[in-house]
């Protein structure tokens, strides 16, 4: 049976919904300061129309986080380099990370209520697996180096929402300062010999 697609209303309402959502949030100091009823009322649709498209709070935030993130996930599964799959792993690596801090950076509101939701691991969310495997299996075509899922894991904990909004907020760290020391921790990382017994 084919899928049936949403009704034009049901579409507006999403959309209307989730812009109404991403500017509550930019808006706020904190995430969690934002409420079904906030965002209900800004998207000028009732409480239970955001309930029976998103189910609650935290699902309405991984909706906003996934349509944010859906043309960088599209780049890395299927598009040229430097972060589609086709490219050489050293310099795939780093292009990734770049692409996941620069991701949060210009959507550390919506990071922050996604790490803030607490309904589950970070670590478990479809999102985070989604990066990992990718950086994991570039990881993997380095010629010598093992520890690949420890060193995925160890090297996305430097792009956490909650990090990135320490160095910015209150460090005052630049973007450009905060890519250029994650590139070179990542090729510190890649070099070591660590990475390599």
């Amino acid at each position: 049976m084919p899928e049936r697609k949403p009704r034009a209303d049901a579409a507006r309402n999403r959309e209307a919904v989730l812009a109404a959502a991403d500017k509550l949030f930019a808006g706020r100091a904190s995430p969690g300061t934002v409420t079904m009823a906030d965002i209900a009322a800004a998207a000028g649709v009732g409480k239970a129309t955001l309930f029976r498209g998103f189910g609650d709070r935290t699902g309405l935030i991984h909706a906003l986080y996934e349509t944010r993130l859906a043309p960088i996930r599209i780049a890395t599964e299927e598009g040229a380099p430097p972060l589609g799959p086709t490219t050489p792993p050293l310099q795939r690596v780093p292009a990734l990370l770049d692409a996941v801090l620069c991701f949060k950076l210009d959507n550390r509101h919506l990071a922050l209520a996604l790490e803030g939701t607490g309904s589950d691991s970070p670590y478990e969310a479809d999102h985070y697996e989604r990066w990992h495997s990718t950086l994991q299996a570039a990881l993997e075509q380095i010629p010598g180096l093992t520890h690949s899922d420890f060193i995925a894991h160890a090297l996305l904990a430097a792009t956490r929402a909650d990090l990135v909004e320490h160095l910015v907020g209150a460090k005052g760290m630049t973007r450009e300062r905060m890519r250029a020391h994650l590139a070179a921790f990542t090729a510190r990382v890649l070099q070591s010999p660590v990475a390599r017994d």
